[in-house]
């Protein structure tokens, strides 16, 4: 008897014991785990058949009752190995021990039948419960894991195929067009391009240059490329978001651990409650007869098991976690959902998060006096210092450098922008910040300006400027009308100018919106929220938001290649960069309470019914096996329902 259908001890640790199952092993081990059920269950029929619908003669006295312990033993023996190890760890009201009482009770009460069917069914419970886990693991896994087994790696100039987990740091890895890297690593070859759409749902190609960082799970896309490992297959990117999510199910919601308090007090009540029917009625009642009370004792004993409610939560908690991870947005941990489904702000960053990021020369102001090409190329020339998307964004409007130009004592401005000297000229570009610092006197407001604005001065005089805008995401508007009609208010906080983000916040009808922050102005204005006694959900894609990312009550990251420390700090990853998974996480864990509470009710309601009946003898042990599995295995399939959703 494979011990994996018990060994749950779920009043006082439900850390599953299903975690190392891979799929194919659950596979194997499906007929595993139902064969003492399926045992039990034929020697139970045929038992019950002789007994009322074949009566043989043999079938009497000893032979009646080794038949009914050998029917009981395959499913029996775990749950009683159970009881004991629980009660030699300390934890002496275990829901085994409800169970072993209650039916060893019964076979001491001649109530063959019924103390094995009660068994039988538990264990049935129980395994459906491991597969119902596993499953959603199963899906999780396969979903995020899309490492190769195999890599190529170069031995001398040699390509030699080898498992990936055995490719030491520092070996170089040969990526074919179309191969998925196996392990993170640096870029040696010059340029090449890579499909990153198993990291962050984005399809669009991503092109990496000599030296830059390339991880796990990316497909390369043109060219052979080489790549030279700088991590083991073990702490690759993707394997730590994996270990998130798996561990996601340590991090309990708070109705988990209601639960789990209350099974632990609920238990032995259940039990002293079950002896006092039992011994109790001998003082008040005149015809006393024993064995009558004692079957009433352990139909409550069976009724009032809490598999259900232990059960079922965790799995509705895991189900959510697992849809989310189909969605592309990872939960580490099910009270990030339960806050979720409460949440009545989301605080959200500007750029990267609502916008693309990707900014885009809108237009060029120059005075009619400056040749405006050349001052193009200029500026082309020094912002080519810059790693600025500001700088990227003029390089691909004013196309090839000019490699003519030669600029001397280039130094950047911090906060304000660049400065160099062309042929004994002084050439400024930043913000007006800058223009002032130098003394230039320009002739507009630059507040009016509702994008980004680079100024240009050459020769100690303004040449004009050139605003930059970042285009809004697609699904921007649709994120901010769903959290309107979910009754959550948002509040943009960025860096960017003030018009720029008022701009941006009356696109999309923001409730609240302040620009020119530096981050801890961020954390202030979410500590401000908090103040008011209100719940904060931040999202932001990262660098610098993790102060504020840790001070909110649920901390989103965006596009899950983000920089490792958010998605440390973070509570829940969007993998992708789209903005609607925003809302979609908020209801996800809305589903999600739904399924928990409508399952806490169904096994209260319909374990209350039974208990009274119990009690007054209305009920036999078989509406007892009802009230205990069947209220289990409804709340197992409501639960699993989650993962089937559409969101």
């Amino acid at each position: 008897m494979k011990d994996t259908q018990h060994n749950h001890q779920h009043t006082n640790d439900h850390h599953h014991d299903h975690d190392g199952h891979d799929h194919s092993a659950i596979e194997g081990s499906l007929f595993k785990l139902f064969l003492p059920a399926v045992i039990s269950f034929t020697l139970l029929i045929l038992a019950i058949s002789f007994d009322n619908w074949l009566p043989q003669s043999w079938f009497s006295g000893w032979v009646r009752i080794i038949w009914y312990i050998v029917a009981y033993i395959p499913v029996g023996f775990p749950v009683i190995k159970d009881a004991f190890k629980s009660i030699s760890q300390g934890d002496v009201f275990s829901e085994f021990l409800l169970m072993t009482i209650a039916t060893v009770g019964a076979f001491a009460i001649a109530e063959y039948p019924e103390a094995v069917a009660v068994m039988l069914f538990y264990a049935v419970g129980e395994v459906f419960q491991t597969m119902a886990v596993s499953k959603a693991q199963a899906n999780i896994k396969s979903l995020l894991d899309q490492r190769p087994d195999e890599v190529t790696i170069l031995n001398g100039n040699e390509p030699q195929t080898v498992k990936a987990e055995t490719v030491n740091i520092g070996s170089i890895i040969q990526l074919k067009p179309g191969e998925k890297l196996g392990l993170d690593g640096e870029l040696i070859s010059n340029i090449a391009s890579f499909n990153t759409s198993a990291l962050t749902g984005e399809s669009k190609p991503d092109t990496k240059n000599k030296g830059e960082t390339v991880l796990a799970g990316m497909i390369n896309l043109n060219t052979v490329a080489q790549v030279k490992v700088t991590a083991t297959y073990t702490d690759s990117k993707l394997s730590k978001i994996l270990e998130l999510v798996q561990n996601a199910s340590s991090q309990k919601a708070p109705t988990e651990l209601f639960i789990r308090k209350f099974a632990k007090i609920y238990t032995p009540i259940v039990v002293f409650l079950a002896i006092a029917i039992c011994f109790i009625p001998y003082f008040f009642v005149d015809n006393y007869v024993f064995d009558q009370w004692l079957y009433r004792a352990l139909i409550f004993l069976v009724i009032s098991c809490p598999c259900a409610l232990v059960i079922s939560i965790p799995l509705g908690y895991f189900g959510g976690i697992g849809a989310g991870s189909r969605n592309g947005i990872l939960f580490k941990g099910s009270n990030f959902l339960d806050t979720l489904a409460n949440i009545q702000n989301v605080v959200m960053d500007k750029t990267g998060t609502m916008t693309e990021g990707v900014f885009k020369v809108q237009e060029v102001v120059f005075g009619s006096d400056f040749n405006k090409d050349e001052i193009l190329q200029l500026v082309n020339v020094i912002e080519s210092n810059s790693t600025h998307p500001v700088a990227t964004a003029i390089h691909e409007y004013v196309g090839k450098m000019d490699s003519n130009i030669v600029l001397d004592n280039v130094e950047e401005i911090a906060g304000h922008g660049l400065k160099a000297d062309v042929n004994e000229k002084t050439l400024l570009v930043g913000n007006f910040k800058l223009m002032n610092k130098f003394d230039i006197s320009y002739n507009i407001d630059p507040n009016t300006i509702v994008y980004t604005t680079i100024a240009v001065a050459f020769d100690n005089k303004f040449v004009g400027y050139i605003t930059i805008a970042d285009s809004i995401k697609a699904d921007s508007q649709q994120t901010i009308d769903l959290l309107h009609k979910m009754n959550v208010k948002a509040t943009m906080l960025s860096g960017d100018k003030s018009n720029v983000v008022k701009h941006v916040a009356e696109q999309l009808g923001i409730d609240t919106a302040f620009g020119d922050l530096l981050p801890e102005d961020k954390v202030n204005k979410v500590k401000e929220i908090k103040a008011r006694k209100q719940s904060v959900a931040f999202v932001g894609d990262g660098v610098n938001d993790a102060p504020v990312v840790a001070l909110s009550d649920v901390g989103i990251a965006m596009g899950g290649l983000g920089s490792d420390a958010t998605i440390e700090t973070a509570d829940v990853v969007i993998q992708d960069d789209k903005p609607s998974k925003i809302p979609m996480a908020i209801n996800i864990g809305k589903q999600t309470k739904k399924i928990v509470w409508q399952n806490i009710t169904l096994a209260f309601v319909v374990k209350g019914i039974v208990l009274i009946l119990g009690a007054g003898g209305l009920a036999t042990m078989w509406e007892a096996v009802f009230a205990d599995v069947g209220v289990s295995l409804i709340a197992i399939l409501n639960a699993v329902r989650i993962q089937r959703m559409k969101f």
